[in-house]
């Protein structure tokens, strides 16, 4: 009886491993064969024609160029990203469920009530694709050329100009914050749902004032359908070096920038989290793709998953630090 005890348990324990491993082997499988048989949803939280739409779309065409993917795009648009957003929240973590979107991700909690995830537990982290250069420009309706000019007056007669936000919890909405802090001059907010309404209104004269990535507004201003007053970079760009820099213009230690990423649901597999980011820093290695990334004023972005969280958490204590400093209460 002791003697044949211990040889029997060994082969219950086998027969409970191997038991065990069959069970497993679907879900292995699974993400070995990752991501054929089904459609990927990307989900940009936008409208059409931003950067983080064409970032969405550029993540679609890659898991179908490199991967064999049947990915298609959904903009998805409403309460400043959070429709989006929340849709891929709730997805099943099976990695056909993505979403494409920008820094708005990791503040929106800060600057909306009816945001009440977490950005660094309630997602999975995939990849940070690129980022790009705020600017601000003014509607062509107005006289003023400069920052100053627009200063003076809009501290004259701040009821005649109103600063169109992107979307609440935008970098463009943070960095107007911190803009009309240094600048001490109070301007109404518009927010919008997305960048191309809040642009329309600037080419029509409807709000005056918008910063966002440099990428949708400088195409614009070069049209002459804006009018670009500064840039929120150390020196100027080589893509637009008639723009002035706003240190330039007396904002001392003024740079902004936004990016874009990749999410998933909460609970993604590690084996397929990994794979999209190799995936994106791939493509973002791609000679071809820096080229295209410079001439739309975006820095391609080449990380690992460990180093984009412990960015975004850094941009999650930033933007808490500057919304105490002016006592934003979310909206």
């Amino acid at each position: 009886m002791t003697i044949g005890t211990p040889s029997r348990h060994p082969t219950r324990r086998g027969v409970l491993a191997a038991s065990a491993a069959l069970l497993a082997a679907p879900a292995v499988h699974a993400e070995e064969a990752w991501p054929r048989g089904r459609q990927i949803r990307v989900i940009v939280p936008w409208p059409p024609g931003a950067a983080n739409d064409l970032l969405g779309r550029l993540f679609a065409q890659r898991l179908n160029e490199k991967l064999g993917a049947n990915a298609v795009v959904e903009n998805r648009t409403g309460g400043s990203g959070l429709v989006g957003t929340s849709a891929v929240i709730q997805a099943a973590p099976d990695g056909y469920t993505f979403l494409a979107s920008a820094f708005n991700t990791a503040v929106m909690p800060l600057v909306l009530k009816a945001a009440t995830f977490n950005p660094e537990s309630d997602l999975t982290v995939m990849a940070r694709t690129a980022a790009a250069p705020l600017v601000l420009v003014s509607t062509p309706h107005r006289p003023e050329k400069t920052i100053p000019e627009v200063l003076a007056a809009a501290k004259a007669k701040p009821r005649e100009w109103t600063f169109a936000l992107s979307s609440l919890g935008s970098a463009g909405h943070l960095a107007t914050i911190d803009f009309l802090r240094r600048a001490g001059v109070a301007i109404e907010f518009a927010p919008y749902r997305g960048t191309q309404p809040a642009l329309t209104d600037i080419v029509a004269g409807n709000v005056q004032l918008l910063m966002d990535p440099s990428f949708a507004l400088l195409p614009a201003a070069k049209e002459g359908r804006a009018r670009a007053l500064g840039i929120a970079t150390k020196q100027r760009s080589v893509l637009a070096p008639d723009v002035p820099t706003m240190i330039e213009q007396g904002m001392d230690g003024y740079e902004f920038n936004s990016w874009y990423g990749i999410w998933g649901p909460k609970g993604v597999p590690e084996p397929i989290v990994q794979k999209v980011n190799t995936l994106m820093r791939e493509t973002m290695r791609e000679p071809d793709m820096i080229a295209r990334m410079t001439q739309m004023i975006l820095e391609p972005v080449d990380e690992s998953v460990d180093d984009t969280k412990r960015f975004i958490a850094s941009e999650i204590v930033r933007a808490r630090e500057l919304l105490r400093s002016v006592n934003y209460e979310p909206q």
